[in-house]
């Protein structure tokens, strides 16, 4: 097996599905020649820009994430917009996370995902 690179991806040029399903295929490895399923086999992602990710249609106003307490009747939603004001990097997370495999690894690639704002690359 060959070494772990970084790739670095910048946020601004991708729509949130594309940017979501590229970084997908990074972190599994699908990539690579040696590529095998069961194994943490990929590289590492860091996606800059997370704020400047580009949304089509009207998912701003429509798109709703739901979060429950585990108590009856508390089922809560939140806007893709308020999200997106405070914490654009979730809503990079959470797509990237959707677009994983369901399977015991998916945590284990995630840990290989890295999601910065503009103003936190330019500081360092």
């Amino acid at each position: 097996m060959d070494k772990i690179k970084t790739h670095t991806i910048d946020a601004e040029k991708y729509t949130l599905g594309r940017l979501a399903s590229e970084t997908a295929k990074i972190l599994i490895g699908k990539h690579k020649p040696e590529f095998v399923y069961n194994l943490v086999s990929g590289d590492k992602v860091l996606i800059v820009n997370a704020e400047k990710v580009k949304l089509t249609g009207r998912k701003l106003e429509q798109k709703k994430y739901a979060r429950h307490s585990g108590y009856l009747g508390n089922l809560k939603f939140t806007n893709l917009k308020d999200i997106f004001k405070t914490k654009p990097e979730l809503v990079i997370e959470k797509a990237v996370f959707g677009m994983l495999p369901k399977n015991k690894l998916r945590k284990e690639w995630l840990k290989n995902l890295n999601i910065t704002k503009a103003q936190e690359v330019k500081g360092a």
